[in-house]
């Protein structure tokens, strides 16, 4: 996939870029998708998809490395944000063999782990099924890709 970092910002109300995601966003607690927005969509974008990955994950599977978290999908270019817990969207499936979000939970004593929360603008509206894993959305969307940008979030979980 090329990689087409852009002017495209994303933030988010539940932490700030590198900043620690709070506990109800993560497997020890509540499991809620953080709220997310995001603005600087390139011109021609159409619709737009998520990806929640944390590479620090002492995985490789698939050819990859890491933990998927979170795949979605079929928004509309004219969504400029998530409300946390949003039920929005298309759910793709994570590494964990479930559709949505599945928050963060690293292995106990692995340390600070990095969740980089991409937003993908693309050229076209998808209307892509349910289920996609990371490599079968990317595998989708690259040819339509205008641009992408991510925030970093980081967690470590309690001993």
């Amino acid at each position: 996939m090329p990689f087409a970092l852009s002017s495209l910002r994303v933030t988010s109300s539940a932490f700030d870029n590198d900043g620690a995601i709070p506990a109800r966003h993560s497997q020890e607690a509540e499991d809620l998708s953080p709220a997310l927005a995001w603005d600087g969509l390139p011109e021609d974008t159409r619709s737009v998809a998520v990806i929640c990955h944390d590479p620090d994950a002492p995985l490789v599977q698939k050819g990859c490395y890491g933990f998927v978290h979170w795949v979605l999908y079929n928004l509309p270019a004219s969504l400029s944000s998530l409300e946390e817990a949003s039920e929005q969207g298309t759910r793709g499936t994570n590494d964990a063999g479930n559709l949505g979000y599945n928050g963060p939970m690293p292995p106990e004593g692995h340390g600070v782990h990095r969740y980089y929360f991409w937003v993908l603008a693309l050229d076209t509206e998808t209307t892509l099924p349910e289920g996609l894993g990371m490599n079968e959305l990317l595998s989708e969307v690259e040819p339509h890709l205008l641009g992408m940008n991510r925030l970093v979030g980081t967690y470590q979980r309690d001993a």
